[in-house]
C-alpha cells in the first residue's frame, strides 16, 4: 500500500511545523494549508487519503471545508480538530460527515490511532474496490454504496464468497438491496459469462411453482402443449438468485433440498433426472428461525441453503450513509427525469437523517426522486420531501432493545437509543437519563458514542 497522504489544515505556522516535524518519520506523505481555501487549492494535485483540519480559520473555516470536500471529493476521510471541551462541535462534527474528531490541544498519540483506524478502513475499502478489469461498466456492485463497517462487512463477503461456488443466504429487511448483493456475487464470480436467472418466490402461483423452478414435460397437466425449461434449468453455469425463499409452501421445500443434496432435477411430468450446475444464491426478509419453531421452513433446507450468510443492516442502523445515497440518488434522479438539482439543503438532509426509514433504500429513493420532481430551485428544500417523512415525530414513546446481558453493553445501548430519539441534544438526553450533562459527555466517550450521520 501506498504511503498515506495527509493534509494538515490549520492557521497557525508554528502547528503545521510542528505536526509535519513530529509525524514525517511515520511513513507518511503529509502537505500542510492554512485554511479551507488554500486545502481546495492543494487538494488539486495533493491526492490526499486524510484531511485533518481546523475549525476556526479566516477565509474558509472547518465545517465549510467539511462540505466542500464532500461534493469534490468524497472519497476522502476527513478528521475535524476542535476547541477542547466544544461538545456541540464534536457532535456537529460528526453529524456533518467528518469521520472523526480530534480535541485541541491535540496528542500526537491520538492522532497516530485515527490516522491508523482510517487506513485499515481505507484496506477493507481497497480490498473489495471494484475495478474496471473485474466487470464490464454498468454492472451493479459499484451501486452497493456505503462507508459504514457493517457495509464493509457486507463488501468483504461478498468479495471472498464470490470466488467460490457456496450457497449463500441474503438476510435484511425490504429495500435493503439484498438484489444487488445477489448480481455482485454473481459478476464477481467465474460464472459472470453465465446466466443470472432472478426468481421471485412470492410471485409464483403455488399451483405452477415446481412447473416453474423445475419445468415440465409436454403433456404434464392440462395446458402443457409443450416442454418448458425451469429456473433452475435456465440458469446452467451460471446462478439463480431465489429472492423471498421463505415463501414458499413446505413441498416445494423439499424439493428445493433434494435438488441442492443431488446437484439433479425432475421436470413436473418427467421420470428422468436431468443435471444441471448452478449456483444457488437466497434471500429472505422474514426470521427464518422463526418460520422453522411455527413449522412453516424447513430446517434441513435452512441449513442447506445458509452455507454462507450475508445480513444486510437497515438504513437507520448507517445513517452515516444516508448523505451518500440521497446524493446518489438525486443524480440519478436528475439523468433519468431531466432534471438540474444541484443539492439537498442542510435542513433538509436533517429531516433525512433523522427519519427511520422503514422501507429503507427504496424509500430513499422514492422520496428523492419525487423531491427532485417538484425541486423548482437549485437545491431540494424541506418542503419538497414527502410529507410523511417531513412531519416524522421522534417526541414521543420509544423502545429499546438490549441484545446483551452485559451491563456496560446494557448501558452503552440505553444512551445511544436515548441521544438518537433526542436527536443529540445532550441537554435533553441527559435529563431523560436523569443525570448530569457532564456524566453524559464522560459515558459518551467512555463507549465510544458517535451520532450517525
Amino acid at each position: 500500500m501506498k504511503a498515506p497522504h495527509i493534509l494538515f489544515v490549520d492557521d497557525d505556522a508554528g502547528i503545521r511545523r510542528l505536526f509535519t516535524r513530529v509525524l514525517r518519520d511515520d511513513g507518511l506523505c503529509i502537505e500542510t494549508a492554512t485554511d479551507g481555501e488554500d486545502a481546495l487549492e492543494k487538494l488539486k494535485y495533493f491526492r490526499a487519503d486524510i484531511v485533518l483540519t481546523d475549525v476556526i480559520m479566516p477565509k474558509m473555516e472547518g465545517f465549510r471545508l467539511l462540505k466542500e470536500i464532500q461534493l469534490r471529493y468524497p472519497e476522502i476521510f476527513v478528521v475535524i480538530i476542535t476547541a477542547k471541551g466544544s461538545v456541540e462541535d464534536a457532535v456537529r462534527a460528526i453529524k456533518q460527515g467528518a469521520y472523526d474528531y480530534i480535541l485541541k490541544p491535540f496528542e500526537f498519540n491520538r492522532i497516530r490511532e485515527v490516522i491508523v483506524k482510517i487506513i485499515q478502513h481505507k484496506m477493507i475499502q481497497d480490498a473489495v474496490a471494484t475495478t474496471d478489469a473485474d466487470i464490464e461498466s454498468g454492472q451493479p456492485f459499484e451501486k452497493i454504496i456505503g462507508q459504514d463497517l457493517k457495509m464493509f462487512e457486507v463488501f468483504r463477503k461478498i468479495r471472498d464468497v464470490a470466488r467460490t461456488d457456496a450457497t449463500v443466504l441474503i438476510t435484511g429487511e425490504t429495500g435493503t438491496g439484498k438484489e444487488l448483493v445477489a448480481e455482485a456475487i454473481h459478476f464477481r464470480s467465474c460464472r459472470n459469462n453465465g446466466p443470472l436467472v432472478r426468481v421471485n418466490c412470492a410471485a409464483l402461483p403455488e399451483t405452477l411453482i415446481a412447473s416453474e423452478l423445475f419445468g415440465h414435460e409436454k403433456g404434464a397437466f392440462t395446458g402443457a402443449a409443450n416442454r418448458k425449461t425451469g429456473h433452475f434449468e435456465a440458469a446452467h453455469r451460471g446462478s439463480i438468485f431465489l429472492d423471498e425463499i421463505g415463501d414458499i409452501p413446505i413441498p416445494t421445500q423439499l424439493a428445493i433440498l433434494r435438488v441442492l443434496e443431488t446437484g439433479t432435477l425432475k421436470r413436473v411430468g418427467g421420470t428422468h433426472p436431468v443435471q444441471f450446475d448452478t449456483r444457488i444464491i437466497c434471500a429472505t426478509n422474514k426470521d427464518l428461525m422463526d418460520a422453522i419453531r411455527r413449522k412453516e421452513f424447513r430446517e434441513d433446507l435452512f441449513y442447506r441453503i445458509n452455507v454462507v450468510a450475508i445480513d444486510l443492516p437497515p438504513l437507520r442502523e448507517r445513517k452515516q450513509d444516508i448523505p451518500l445515497l440521497a446524493h446518489y440518488f438525486r443524480e440519478k434522479w436528475n439523468t433519468v427525469n431531466h432534471r438540474a438539482v444541484k443539492g439537498i439543503s442542510d435542513s433538509a438532509m436533517e429531516i433525512l437523517l433523522h427519519y427511520p426509514w422503514p422501507g429503507n433504500i427504496r424509500e430513499l429513493s422514492n422520496v428523492i426522486e419525487t423531491a427532485s420532481i417538484f425541486c423548482k430551485g437549485q437545491e431540494i428544500l424541506p418542503a419538497h420531501l414527502n410529507p410523511t417523512v417531513r412531519s416524522a415525530d421522534s417526541s414521543g414513546d420509544f423502545a429499546i432493545t438490549i441484545s446483551s446481558a452485559s451491563l456496560p453493553d446494557a448501558e452503552s445501548t440505553i444512551i445511544q437509543s436515548v441521544l438518537e430519539h433526542k436527536r443529540w441534544n445532550l441537554k435533553q438526553a441527559s435529563r431523560m437519563l436523569n443525570i448530569a450533562r457532564g456524566t453524559l459527555y464522560s459515558k459518551i466517550k467512555k463507549y465510544g458514542l458517535r451520532k450517525p450521520e
